[in-house]
């Protein structure tokens, strides 16, 4: 593995723990913060921000720089930031990671933002399962509160702002912007469509910017160090900066890795995370998270960055690699992606709360042996009824489904042609249950046929 590459984001990791703020300000640690309140305009720290192209880190990668231009510069009133820690992709976990390295990084990347937009009040919004981390927030934000970085007066300027921690209900649609304004404000969390964005109307109906963690942690060295700097960490032409990439799946070392923009596929998988786990070969990857499509072998060598992953048919998203091995049934695991989002529905549209199930329910057939070409084609016909939902959550849905028939329908035939799962799996209608005294095993090695009773 290579050991030079620039580690901006997680620069503390290797103290194995939260760094405190003594350990954070001895790497430089607010020196943006000191440079900038009271002493640049925000218009000044917003054309810093526009100049180094960071792309928010989130999935959909617009500009932030532009996103943050979107505020009424005559509005009078609150402004708020909504941090987005909701992060219930499947696959991701980036920013858990990056709160338990340097907490004080994203605090001070929140106050830069603040001071940008002219926001006085900050919401943490954070998914239930990362209560920890919520904890250890607020915790953080008092010890910066106690050091002038937040809450009122902010180094003796007259700027104030401070941060509350937002526990979410715990559902997917939640991490959408619009959805998450809803969420906080107590209403049913279904995105908005249309209408002004949330930067003009959000939270209370005032402008309200929402940026991934990720997105907002890279602002201090962005503005201690300048925008080109921050392009010059990227490889690729159009990148700029670097991009925590979780890796999970079929790999010797899965895990976090901070790695410029541009990187290759190939090099995520076989260099950083140690290659294919031992005994396993290669056969697929999930390159963005699990709303997006399976990628081939192929296409490996693919730059990780937004537009050559858009021009080759593919979507950066939250760069969260997914492998799987040859022992692996892409049925089976596109099978249980389309159980996690027909559950996380919210079931405001037709397409996607009626869509969804039904291509859930014909993958379940083919897995389980009962299969037919005719549900087959039924699932090709229905994908572009997913595509016409509300928002942007059943096209996501239909991405890993897409990529299953574009790349592997040898192996979806497989299952029909043979009236079973080739790779021996058990039907979906016996998974978990009770088999003798222990469980049904899962992947290619079922129960005996005599030790079974079910």
């Amino acid at each position: 593995m290579q050991i030079d590459l620039p580690q901006v984001l997680f620069k503390n990791r290797h103290l194995g723990r939260p760094a405190t703020i003594d350990e954070y300000r001895a790497g430089g640690g607010y020196e943006a913060l000191h440079a900038t309140i009271g002493k640049r305009t925000p218009a000044e720290v917003m054309q810093i921000v526009l100049d180094s192209d960071l792309r928010g880190r989130g999935g959909a990668g617009f500009p932030a720089g532009r996103k943050w231009q979107g505020v009424p510069a005559d509005h009078v009133g609150p402004r708020y930031v909504v941090i987005n820690t909701d992060e219930m992709e499947p696959g991701t976990f980036k920013d858990r990671i990056l709160v338990n390295v340097d907490p004080h990084l994203v605090i001070e990347g929140i106050v830069l933002c603040a001071y940008a937009i002219g926001a006085s009040q900050g919401v943490f919004f954070i998914r239930p399962s990362y209560e920890g981390d919520a904890v250890l927030i607020e915790e953080q934000c008092r010890v910066a509160r106690e050091h002038g970085f937040l809450g009122k007066n902010i180094l003796g300027t007259d700027f104030s702002f401070d941060v509350h921690v937002h526990r979410s209900a715990g559902r997917y649609i939640c991490g959408e912007a619009s959805a998450q304004i809803k969420a906080i404000s107590g209403q049913r969390p279904n995105p908005r469509k249309g209408g002004p964005r949330t930067a003009v109307k959000g939270l209370w109906d005032c402008p309200t910017i929402v940026n991934n963690l990720e997105t907002l942690a890279n602002l201090p060295g962005i503005v201690r160090n300048g925008p080109q700097w921050f392009k010059s960490l990227a490889r690729s032409a159009t990148g700029s900066g670097t991009k925590l990439y979780s890796v999970s799946g079929q790999v010797a070392r899965p895990g976090c890795y901070e790695l410029p923009i541009g990187v290759t596929i190939r090099e995520i998988i076989f260099e950083h995370a140690g290659g294919m786990a031992p005994g396993k070969t290669f056969k697929t990857v999930i390159p963005g998270g699990a709303s997006t499509p399976y990628l081939p072998e192929a296409l490996l060598d693919l730059e990780m960055d937004f537009d050559p992953m858009r021009a080759a048919g593919q979507r950066f998203g939250t760069a969260s690699l997914m492998v799987f091995d040859q022992g692996t049934c892409l049925v089976g695991a596109t099978l249980s992606l389309m159980e996690f989002f027909a559950r996380e529905s919210c079931g405001w549209c037709t397409p996607c709360r009626e869509g969804i199930p039904y291509i859930r329910e014909l993958l379940r057939r083919i897995e389980g042996g009962e299969g037919t070409d005719e549900h087959l084609q039924m699932i090709t016909d229905m994908l572009p009824v997913l595509d016409a939902a509300y928002c942007a959550f059943a096209p996501g849905a239909a991405e890993p489904v897409r990529g299953l028939l574009t790349h592997f329908m040898d192996e979806v035939r497989a299952h029909i042609t043979e009236k079973r799962c080739p790779f021996g799996n058990p039907p979906p209608s016996l998974r978990g249950k009770a088999c003798g005294t222990r469980p049904i095993q899962f992947g290619p090695t079922p129960c005996p046929e005599d030790q079974c009773p079910i």
